[in-house]
């Protein structure tokens, strides 16, 4: 079993910046991609960002230039740095990895959520 602990939240003022971190943790063999998806009230899930195992990264056009994902390989963490924050940008952010685990079953894991608030 993978467990994936998002950290980092909170309060943000528009133009601010806020730092979310999760760490993956369990029997892991291999994680192929990390990233991060969010949820505003009332809207569904969307895709924010993602870095993959070689490094490459993509990002949603409506973050591109303000947000830049990031990966610790030794810690399994992977990192979002939000800078020039907006109000649209609030939400709960989910972590997601696709992770290879012994006997090479691959499953995508979901972190808890950790609720970001943009004032503006």
């Amino acid at each position: 079993q993978v467990q994936l602990v998002e950290s980092g939240g909170g309060l943000g003022q528009g133009g601010g910046s806020l730092r979310l971190s999760c760490a993956a943790s369990g029997i892991i063999f291999r994680i192929n991609s990390m990233g991060w998806y969010r949820q505003a009230p009332e809207k569904p899930r969307e895709w924010v960002a993602v870095i993959i195992s070689g490094g490459s990264t993509n990002y949603r056009d409506s973050v591109k230039g303000r947000f830049t994902i990031s990966r610790d390989y030794a810690k399994n963490t992977v990192y979002l740095q939000m800078n020039s924050l907006k109000p649209e940008d609030t939400g709960v952010y989910y972590c997601n990895a696709e992770v290879v685990s012994v006997g090479a079953t691959r499953r995508a894991y979901w972190g808890q959520g950790t609720q970001v608030t943009v004032s503006s």
